[in-house]
């Protein structure tokens, strides 16, 4: 398979309203204009990833399988629209979690580029014509341990966030 160009979301707070700690599908709000940028993404060629820390597991508000049908949810929504998420990564671990075995540090957490890392070697990407987008400082922080650049999206219509990136590269 040709390597193609990704791009990572962070979930909470750049594809959904972050409402903290969701994990069921009537908590869901899409952030305005989400899906038609992951549309106009697959479009363009890029493969779309997400990429979330999702403590609440450790936390023990909900269980990894909830996270799972929850993304299995966001897919589903996506794809009614002819678009695609090619694939969900999440860390569920947290170094003060109550819920062992996530109550650990793990390398797969963001601000550490693990996540990335694991797309990377389950897709052929092209790393370096990729790029993350996130709503706080360890997206970035992530994305510059991946070795490319990272954008924070502090709210508004995602569609016209992501063609303004693909306008300025």
């Amino acid at each position: 398979m040709k390597k193609q160009p990704a791009v990572f979301f962070d979930r909470d707070g750049v594809l959904n309203v972050d409402k903290g700690y969701i994990s069921k599908r009537e908590e869901m709000v899409w952030m305005p204009g989400a899906i038609d940028a992951i549309k106009l993404l697959n479009d363009k060629g890029y493969f779309v990833f997400v990429v979330t820390n999702q403590s609440g597991i450790a936390r023990g508000y909900f269980q990894e399988e909830d996270v799972y049908e929850f993304h299995s949810y966001m897919a589903d929504e996506v794809e009614k629209q002819e678009a695609v998420i090619h694939s969900f990564y999440f860390c569920p671990h947290h170094p003060e979690g109550i819920i062992e075995p996530y109550s650990t540090v793990c390398n797969c957490r963001k601000p550490l580029p693990g996540l990335i890392g694991q797309a990377c070697q389950e897709w052929p990407v092209d790393l370096s014509a990729s790029f993350l987008i996130g709503d706080m400082q360890r997206d970035l922080d992530a994305a510059k341990g991946a070795g490319i650049p990272g954008y924070l999206f502090s709210g508004g219509n995602l569609y016209d966030f992501v063609q303004d990136i693909l306008n300025n590269r």
